[in-house]
C-alpha cells in the first residue's frame, strides 16, 4: 500500500503536524495496525472517492476518531487541487485546496462556559480569563484562556487527564493573545500519559470564535502552536458565525509503501 507523509500548517518539511495518508485500499481489520506502525498523531485511509468528494477514516495509533483538523487538510491536499466534500463518521466538511495548502469550513461549535477551579490547577497558572467546553463534528475540546506567558507551561498530567475524562473531551487547549490578531496556543491530549499536539485544526475554529468574544478581535486570526515541541505550526482562522474556516500550508515530507 502506497502512502505519503505530509506536514500540515507549515511551509517546510519536518515542521508543523505530520500526517500519514494511505493511498491504496486497506482492509478495515488492518487499519489500526497500520496507524500504529506509522506512529504519527494520525493516519488516514480514503475508503471512497467520487467527483469532488471522498470518504475518509482517521486513526491515531490507538483509536479511530470521528473528525480531526490537520488530517482533514492534509488528506484533501493529497487528493489534489480543487474543492472537496469530505465525509467522516463525524459529518461532512468542505475543503478547498491549492498547491500551497488547504482550508476547511468548520461547523459552528456548541460552547458551554465552565466554572471548574481544577482547570487552573491542571495548567498550573495563576489566573484564568475563562474556560469552556466546545464541541463540533463529533469532537469536543476543553479550552482555557490566560493572560500570562505559556511558553514554559508545565501542566499537571494527572489533573489534566481527569479533566479530559470529566468533560469527555479530546484535548485541553490553553490560549493567550499575543500582539494584534495573533494567538499563542498549546494543546494537550491523552497519549503516553499527557502529550502535546503541535498543530490542532479542530480546536482552532472554536478558539477563534472565543477569542473574538473575549478580546474583541476581528474575524481573521493567526494561531502560533507547536514551537515548544520542535514542530512550529502556523494556523489561519476566519471566525464568523456561519462562516468558520481553518487553514494552512501543507508540504510533502515523505512517500513510500507498506509491504502488507
Amino acid at each position: 500500500m502506497r502512502y505519503r507523509v505530509v506536514d500540515v500548517f507549515t511551509d517546510r518539511p519536518l515542521a508543523g503536524n505530520a500526517l500519514c495518508v494511505v493511498l491504496d485500499p486497506c482492509p478495515e481489520a488492518r487499519m489500526q495496525a497500520v496507524a500504529r506502525e506509522a506512529n504519527l498523531s494520525e493516519t488516514t485511509f480514503v475508503t471512497e472517492r467520487g467527483e469532488g468528494a471522498y470518504t475518509v477514516r482517521i486513526f491515531t495509533p490507538t483509536v479511530e476518531l470521528p473528525f480531526a483538523g490537520h488530517p482533514t487538510l492534509g488528506t484533501a491536499w493529497v487528493m489534489g487541487p480543487g474543492r472537496w466534500i469530505q465525509t467522516t463518521s463525524g459529518g461532512r466538511v468542505a475543503v478547498s485546496v491549492d498547491e500551497e495548502g488547504a482550508e476547511m469550513v468548520q461547523p459552528d461549535p456548541v460552547v458551554r462556559e465552565l466554572d471548574d477551579p481544577e482547570v487552573r490547577t491542571a495548567l498550573r497558572v495563576d489566573r484564568l480569563l475563562g474556560s469552556w467546553r466546545a464541541e463540533a463534528a463529533g469532537t469536543a475540546h476543553l479550552i482555557a484562556a490566560v493572560d500570562e506567558p505559556i511558553d514554559s507551561l508545565r501542566p499537571h498530567p494527572e489533573v489534566a487527564g481527569e479533566l479530559l475524562d470529566r468533560y469527555a473531551t479530546t484535548t485541553l487547549a490553553v490560549v493567550r493573545r499575543l500582539e494584534g490578531a495573533t494567538l499563542h496556543v498549546r494543546v494537550l491530549f491523552r497519549g503516553v500519559g499527557i502529550a502535546e499536539d503541535p498543530g490542532t485544526g479542530s480546536v482552532a475554529g472554536p478558539i477563534g470564535m472565543l477569542a473574538r468574544r473575549l478580546w474583541g478581535l476581528g474575524p481573521d486570526l493567526h494561531i502560533r502552536q507547536g514551537d515548544e515541541v520542535g514542530r512550529p505550526s502556523r494556523i489561519r482562522v476566519h471566525a464568523e458565525p456561519g462562516d468558520l474556516r481553518v487553514g494552512g500550508r501543507v508540504v510533502l515530507a515523505a512517500e513510500g509503501r507498506f509491504t502488507v
